[in-house]
């Protein structure tokens, strides 16, 4: 990470949301024809454009849950959560949860957010690469306590 961050333009992060934002509005702007006959507004939405959307939306869900499933897989809080519904209301921990996951999901996607708008990418890597390194020599010098 930090040979990355060493190697990244300062503003690599901003380049790559500017080309996806355009890349969107072009996007959006071929796929839907307004005609305004008389006016009254008709959308005419492109049947292959649709499937393409509904397809990129179910490509990104299916990404964020694998991702989050493999996380969480064998995760402590998960064992936590398997006692925690033998000795208590099955639906109750289940609401409780997938209240608590997706408040705290919720909350690292608007906070990842934020901080990519006010951060450059650069600096979160370069940040990322000596905390993986503070945290390497604790290990080191700590071991597994």
């Amino acid at each position: 990470m930090l040979h990355e961050a060493y190697r990244m333009s300062p503003d690599e992060g901003q380049q790559e949301l500017e080309s996806a934002q355009v890349e969107v509005r072009q996007k959006q702007e071929a796929s839907v024809a307004v005609n305004v006959p008389a006016g009254e507004a008709n959308i005419q939405v492109d049947p292959v454009s649709a499937r393409r959307a509904v397809s990129s939306v179910f490509a990104v869900l299916l990404q964020a849950f694998s991702l989050t499933f493999v996380a969480e897989w064998g995760d402590r809080s998960q064992m936590t959560t398997f006692l925690l519904a033998s000795t208590e209301n099955v639906y109750g921990v289940i609401l409780g949860g997938v209240i608590g996951h997706a408040l705290c999901t919720g909350i690292a996607v608007i906070g990842g957010r934020f901080i990519a708008q006010k951060i450059s990418v650069r600096t979160v890597t370069l940040l990322g690469g000596i905390l993986f390194l503070v945290f390497a020599m604790s290990a080191l010098i700590f071991g597994d306590d």
